[in-house]
């Protein structure tokens, strides 16, 4: 695999999650959240995208998020929970991405905001239509996806250094 050709990153948001008297880590997905995590599952195959890798939060919505989306996909990519997507910041975020192995070309990321938001405002340095205006007014509500592209090696992506080509919301 050439690291000339361009990779992918999808930053997914977790679906809607619910408050029961848990702590925020623990926190279950709503009944809604589970309708949603299931149709941006359906999107994600839309997308064509062969995910490679995930990388997903270790939080309880995080990963009921994934495991409802990923049925909806094909073939499911090698799975990596991480501890530290949860309450990551932007930069935190681009430094576990740098981790990434170059074998994988396509990459999703499951997280949380401000971080999954913060962390697709900075990575867009273009975007395609109308894909950024679309997520600055809708912001990156749960369910939420981006989906960017850039050239180089992982350990190369770094603020502006990718296009937006996709942005989805429930509700879109």
């Amino acid at each position: 695999m050439s690291v000339a050709e361009p990779r992918r990153i999808v930053l997914f948001r977790h679906a809607k999650a619910d408050w029961p008297q848990v702590t925020d880590h623990e926190r279950p997905l709503a009944e809604r959240g589970r309708t949603d995590a299931a149709v941006a599952g359906r999107r994600l195959t839309d997308t064509g995208i062969p995910f490679d890798l995930a990388l997903c939060s270790t939080s309880v919505r995080t990963r009921e998020t994934w495991k409802l989306a990923v049925h909806e996909f094909p073939q499911r990519p090698k799975t990596v929970y991480e501890e530290r997507i949860y309450e990551a910041s932007p930069g935190e975020l681009i430094a576990l991405l740098n981790e990434t192995p170059d074998d994988a070309q396509n990459a999703v990321l499951i997280g949380h905001n401000p971080g999954v938001q913060g962390l697709a405002d900075i990575l867009a340095g273009s975007a395609e239509g109308d894909a950024r205006e679309r997520m600055n007014r809708r912001g990156f509500p749960a369910a939420a996806f981006a989906v960017l592209s850039f050239e180089g090696s992982w350990k190369t992506l770094e603020p502006s250094a990718a296009t937006l080509l996709e942005y989805w919301a429930p509700s879109e």
